[in-house]
């Protein structure tokens, strides 16, 4: 025992052991994401970082500590990305987990040493707050965006995704390190355990009383809507032969009664402005069948310079003009962000040779003969973005579409993370969110975030019909907005206030007294 104890305290003292702990702990994390899906071990998979950052000897470990494990969360959690980015795929890890290094040093601030009771108290506030003013600024969609906010892990669990309906996926994250704080005060801080087990308390309520009365949103009828995945196709000229699959799909819907035929991102690679026959087939479509189809054009323009993504919706007359242009796209895969100088990434990985162009605003569209129902349509990432989905319900939208496509990570877990997010999103917002891929996983939640019907995996090429519930009045999530990060930001920004004026008030310290000299002018020598 004395042994393995003494080979722990040298790990810890070797900067470079200490390191590897500090990304391997925060790696922990990740488990808790698909496809391995630990959803509850996350809530004690921080404990680890957190003991580490709080055994940190000084306060600039500590921030290297906590880099060092959000570079390993972060790499973690999007180890799918290196057979694109390759060796991209570290530096990018390396540069957000600078994100963690001043959360490192709120922890060791607060845990370490012999925290007395408040600041222990203290910590089961500003610790959770200081991890959400990383997910914050990481969401930002230049950094990446919102993949992996600890939150969302728990996408199956009913209680989180009521707790999702009151705050959003920001609540659930907060909770989760609540908890994952007091359990380490728990093992580390014996004198404060007091604290630690109200707050496990605290969160217990909280859960439980979302669980019993947060509101539920109102049963309002079903859409009925069909997803079309055509499955993996290659080879030469493989959009136009997954066109033609996709046709073959949406034909045999015919006479199931079917309101609206969604096929995922991409689904064709050509502007309907230059392929008329393509549109004339479409168009043949809509009226065989007897709905509307929302199909996916990733092409270059004819009536306007660069190349969009868009969902377009065409009906049994063509094209009805309704079109909205993916606002937000995804780094590397879409375009490169500074060019001029990241460039070369397209030399070592599959990073975009031409960066895409930018829709400007949201757009609602109707359905025809649905008594006014609109849709919100998003595309591929964009589903990462609670305020997106948000927005879009402000503005009326009655079932939300995603339209996405994560072939190039098919065998990976990115498939399964992706639809994951489909019952954050619903579950936040009171809204149905339908999520149709090319390649899988396509998946429809209802408005409380439950699964409705069955999954379409990465080995399905089919139609799949489901009756989707529809959801009626306004989410506290979306009437409120993001008062959780607000109030987060508020409780630090008072606590980092205190500081300031407990520095300045704390007196300077006082300048060593000049040596006594003797009348022969040297020292005086005490005790003498």
């Amino acid at each position: 025992m004395r042994v393995a104890v003494g080979r722990w305290q040298r790990a810890l003292a070797s900067p470079w052991q200490r390191g590897v702990l500090a990304a391997a702990a925060g790696a922990l994390p990740a488990t808790a994401f698909p496809e391995l899906s630990l959803w509850w071990f996350v809530c004690a998979a921080l404990v680890p970082w957190l003991l580490l950052i709080r055994s940190a000897p000084t306060f600039r470990r500590a921030s290297f500590d906590g880099w060092l494990g959000g570079a390993g969360f972060i790499l973690a959690a999007h180890h799918w990305l290196v057979p694109s980015l390759h060796v991209f795929t570290v530096l990018v890890a390396l540069l957000m987990g600078l994100l963690w290094a001043p959360w490192g040093l709120l922890v060791r601030r607060l845990l370490g040493g012999s925290p007395g009771l408040l600041r222990v108290a203290a910590s089961l506030v500003l610790v959770p707050s200081g991890w959400l003013v990383v997910e914050l600024v990481r969401s930002w969609e230049y950094l990446g965006g919102p993949w992996g906010l600890l939150g969302a892990s728990q996408w199956e669990v009913t209680p989180a995704l009521r707790l999702a309906s009151l705050g959003g996926v920001w609540l659930v994250s907060f909770l989760i390190v609540v908890v994952n704080t007091a359990i380490t005060v728990l093992i580390a801080v014996a004198a404060a355990r007091t604290a630690a087990i109200a707050g496990m308390l605290a969160v217990a309520v909280a859960g439980g009383a979302a669980w019993a009365w947060a509101p539920l949103p109102e049963r309002t009828g079903s859409l009925r809507i069909a997803l079309v995945q055509p499955g993996v196709i290659g080879g030469t000229a493989g959009w136009e032969r997954r066109f033609d699959r996709e046709e073959a799909l949406t034909r045999g819907l015919a006479g199931r009664g079917v309101d609206l035929v969604v096929w995922g991102e991409s689904s064709i690679s050509a502007d309907l402005g230059r392929r008329p026959d393509l549109e004339r087939r479409l168009t043949a479509l809509s009226r065989g069948v007897g709905a509307d189809l929302l199909v996916n054009v990733d092409a270059r323009g004819s009536d306007r310079p660069g190349i969009f993504k868009s969902s377009v919706l065409v009906g049994p007359g063509g094209p009805t003009g309704q079109r909205y242009d993916k606002m937000r796209l995804v780094p590397f895969g879409e375009y490169i962000p500074f060019r001029s100088l990241l460039g070369w990434a397209t030399s070592v990985g599959k990073a975009a040779a031409e960066d895409r162009r930018r829709g400007t605003e949201p757009v609602v569209t109707e359905i025809p003969d649905s008594g006014g129902l609109r849709i919100g349509p998003l595309i591929c990432f964009e589903t990462a973005f609670p305020d997106m989905s948000r927005r879009l319900v402000r503005d009326g939208t009655g079932v939300l579409i995603a339209q996405s496509s994560t072939s190039t990570f098919q065998h990976s877990w990115a498939p399964e993370q992706h639809a994951s997010l489909a019952a954050l999103r619903a579950a936040e917002t009171w809204r149905p969110m339908v999520h149709a891929t090319l390649t899988g996983v396509s998946t429809v939640q209802g408005p409380r975030g439950e699964a409705v019907g069955g999954r379409l995996g990465t080995d399905s090429s089919t139609a799949a019909v489901y009756d989707v519930p529809l959801g009626g009045g306004t989410s506290p999530y979306v009437r409120l907005g993001d008062w959780v990060v607000y109030g987060a930001l508020a409780a630090l920004a008072a606590f980092s206030a205190a500081e300031g004026i407990r520095a300045f008030r704390r007196p300077a310290p006082r300048p060593p007294s000049p040596p006594v000299h003797t009348a022969r002018g040297s020292a005086a020598r005490h005790g003498r």
